[in-house]
């Protein structure tokens, strides 16, 4: 006699559930291996609409094309990144909120942005190990002993102000004791670099004469212009962004200053010269990568990809922050190991590495996180960045974190 096995609704349910469930694994497994390669995830955090997107669109837009340019070009053998681009709208609930989504992906490192997120995720990334290339340059972000997961490609901003203070006394000071004034918003973007300008600018023999806060939204900066005006400064630093900084220099040029402005690299972008397109002549700009019109290999890759498509200073420091990283994720693929410590290791291996010319070249230690100790100076003028010179200051280890 035969025997038959008659199948119960429930067992047939359970098959059916554990199909679709081996069927999902296979989809997610050949996602994650697709056409014989790794997908590595990242996660990319953007400011595309809020408050600092008019320099957090074209930054993203670096980072997005580095990444199609690097997954196209075969830069990782056999391994395709796939960047997780979120628009947190400078919303630092935003981006926990984008962190923690990532993560749940199997994000391994992390492109960052401003300020506020960056901080706020510092002990984040640390605890779960997730490397992160910001564009908030902090000099205490460099200190691997309170942020060991976080990397930037430009000089912090205290590296910054100290290079460009030697460059002025060495090279535009007409006095041993030029005098000098500093002009930022009262916010942890505006006061980062000031105690350590101040330091060295006394150190070279600057005469300090004044410093005034003007925020980002100003409208107006004459009263704050009227009270160092009266102290004669030749030089004054702004900390602020693009907008700010026209505000400034076109109310000093209407109080007849004679003083030189600098600016940081986000006080004077190319949109300085249609906001302000008189009045900033003959004011100097700090960059820490080159400008499109330099000439560079990166520049030549950057021109082909985006069809002769004039970039901003932004775009290029984003191009460059992600091609970062992918040398990072490509040492590690060569070892087998592509998991977030294995990126640190990676980047904190890097000695004068070149990303195309773009920036200088960059070195990361397990003990310092500076990537370079170089700035370059711009006079702007006619519409255009002029090169005035790069400065490169050594490695002091008391300047670590400060």
């Amino acid at each position: 006699m035969h025997s038959t096995t008659i199948s119960r609704p429930t067992d047939v349910l359970q098959r059916a559930i554990l199909t679709a469930a081996l069927v999902a694994l296979a989809l997610f497994l050949g996602a994650a291996t697709a056409h014989g390669e790794t997908v590595v995830k990242i996660g990319v955090i953007s400011d595309l609409s809020g408050p600092t997107s008019t320099v957090g669109v074209p930054y993203g837009e670096g980072v997005m094309d580095a990444v199609k340019y690097i997954n196209e070009s075969g830069f990782i053998p056999d391994v395709t990144i796939d960047a997780m681009q979120v628009d947190y709208a400078y919303n630092v609930q935003q981006a926990l909120s984008a962190y923690k989504k990532f993560k749940s992906q199997g994000m391994v490192a992390l492109q960052g942005w401003g300020s506020g997120d960056t901080e706020a995720l510092v002990s984040f990334v640390a605890r779960d190990e997730i490397p992160v290339i910001s564009a908030s340059y902090s000099a205490h972000l460099t200190d691997p002993e309170k942020a060991p997961y976080n990397f930037f490609v430009a000089a912090d901003y205290s590296t910054q102000l100290r290079g460009a203070l030697k460059y002025i006394k060495e090279n535009l000071a007409t006095t041993d004791a030029p005098k000098i004034a500093f002009i930022y918003p009262d916010n942890p973007y505006g006061l980062a670099p000031i105690a350590a300008g101040k330091e060295y600018a006394e150190e070279l023999g600057f005469d300090i004469v004044g410093e005034e806060n003007v925020s980002l939204k100003a409208m107006d900066a004459t009263t704050q212009l009227l009270a160092l005006q009266k102290a004669e400064p030749e030089f004054i630093w702004i900390g602020g962004t693009t907008p700010s900084t026209a505000v400034i220099m076109k109310d000093a040029a209407k109080l007849g200053m004679k003083a030189t402005f600098f600016t940081d690299i986000w006080g004077a972008d190319e949109n300085i010269f249609k906001l302000a397109p008189e009045a900033s002549t003959g004011n100097i700009s700090l960059q820490t990568s080159v400008t499109y019109d330099d000439d560079s290999e990166g520049n030549t890759l950057i021109r082909k990809l985006t069809n002769d498509e004039h970039k901003m200073v932004h775009y290029i420091r984003g191009f460059a922050s992600m091609y970062v990283m992918a040398e990072a994720i490509r040492r590690a693929a060569e070892q087998g190991d592509i998991t977030g410590p294995a990126i640190k290791d990676a980047l904190e291996s890097l000695r004068d590495f070149d990303p195309l010319g773009l920036t200088p070249p960059i070195s990361f230690f397990p003990d310092d996180h500076r990537p370079n100790m170089a700035v370059t100076l711009y006079r702007l003028e006619d519409g255009k960045f002029v090169t005035l010179g790069t400065e490169t200051l050594e490695r002091k280890k008391e300047w670590l974190g400060k």
